[in-house]
């Protein structure tokens, strides 16, 4: 997929999850303008105030998935990471069980685990519970990073499993299924492949290290 066309696609879906609250926002401030009733405008006053908070969260949270923020160049706390899944959880059905020890990380490990982590409560609408664990992954790492999404009618749709594991053709893409074929080009730049495992009302979504290249064994007979 050519670069414009992939920036567009993220800038789309940075959109759409951005469109809900700050229209919720909006409607707030008309009722505030036009509405006498006390009880009606203490109600926009939380409207306003709950949207604000959903969009600023959104918002922090795509600035570390899918921007180039980061305060110590091409690192990322992984406590930041931390903060910004959980304020963005404030909005959301799903609870998170967060497995994963403080460290400094490469900032495109911590975008992987980030879309990782979005597109699982994706695959979680009605609730449920989000597990992240296992060491962030890295180039060379016997490790896997593992992230769960457990609730009702939990499922990933096969586009987006697809996608994630590389046997989806990127043709078809949209924004909404953009984010899977941004972590799945994540994890390949990190020497990392993505596995998908579904069960009834449960999916994984893992990483491991891509396996190592055979040895040319004609170095050791060339002459």
């Amino acid at each position: 997929m050519k670069e414009l066309e992939l920036a567009a696609l993220l800038c789309s879906r940075v959109c759409h999850d951005l469109i809900s609250p700050v229209g919720a926002m909006a409607n707030g401030v008309e009722v505030l303008a036009d509405e006498d009733d006390e009880e009606l405008k203490d109600s926009a006053l939380k409207l306003i105030g709950s949207s604000a908070a959903q969009a600023s969260a959104k918002l922090q949270y795509a600035r570390l998935a899918y921007g180039s923020a980061s305060s110590q160049g091409g690192s990322i706390d992984t406590r930041d990471a931390e903060y910004v899944v959980r304020e963005l959880f404030k909005s959301l059905k799903a609870g998170l069980e967060w497995r994963l020890a403080p460290r400094i990380a490469d900032k495109n490990e911590v975008k992987l685990l980030l879309n990782l982590i979005l597109i699982a409560t994706e695959a979680a609408p009605r609730g449920g519970t989000i597990t992240v664990e296992g060491p962030m992954p890295a180039p060379g790492s016997a490790g896997t990073l593992a992230i769960r999404a457990e609730g009702p009618h939990a499922r990933l749709r096969d586009e987006v499993a697809g996608l994630l594991v590389g046997a989806q053709s990127e043709e078809a893409l949209d924004p909404r299924t953009v984010q899977p074929y941004v972590a799945a080009l994540l994890a390949a730049h990190l020497g990392q492949r993505i596995e998908v495992a579904r069960e009834e009302g449960c999916v994984t979504i893992a990483t491991a290290p891509l396996p190592r290249p055979a040895p040319d064994e004609r170095r050791f007979f060339s002459f």
